[in-house]
């Protein structure tokens, strides 16, 4: 499984690199399931064509307000989208993973949630800042259900 991630604060960072290593100890346990590579995109990163399917993982940074009538314009996170359009890029993403603070209320996860509307894959799992041991087990789960046959 392929992931690409942008990480501002570290938190997905550290969340993908615990869903690595969980990945691998599934894989250690049975061949049949998993592992998973990352690569991380930020604004120095070198647009390049995906060639594999891949799942995105996404923070969410918002322009103030409440994410309803105002403060729902993406910030720092734009390397992403871009990085996504780039020669078509989203058309490898089998779906996106958002993670936020849950004390952010309707804000919690939407920049995920915009690019599910935006590029037309599914958001497939949440969690909140750097997830836990059993966010880390449920979306392994579902990502390895989401993959094609």
């Amino acid at each position: 499984m392929n992931i690409l991630y942008i990480s501002i604060s570290g938190n997905t960072r550290a969340f993908v690199k615990h869903l690595e290593t969980y990945a691998k100890e599934q894989h250690q346990l049975n061949p049949a399931n998993p592992m998973i590579t990352s690569k991380e995109i930020s604004e120095n990163s070198p647009f390049e064509i995906e060639n594999s399917p891949f799942f995105t993982f996404v923070p969410t940074y918002l322009e103030g307000g409440n994410g309803v009538d105002n403060g729902d314009t993406e910030i720092l996170t734009e390397v992403m989208r871009e990085y996504l359009e780039y020669n078509d890029n989203y058309k490898k993403c089998l779906g996106v993973v958002g993670s936020g603070n849950k004390n952010f209320n309707y804000q919690y996860c939407l920049t995920a949630k915009q690019y599910s509307d935006a590029f037309k894959f599914p958001f497939l799992a949440d969690y909140e800042l750097r997830g836990t041991s059993v966010d880390c087990q449920r979306v392994y789960q579902i990502l390895k259900n989401s993959l094609p046959n």
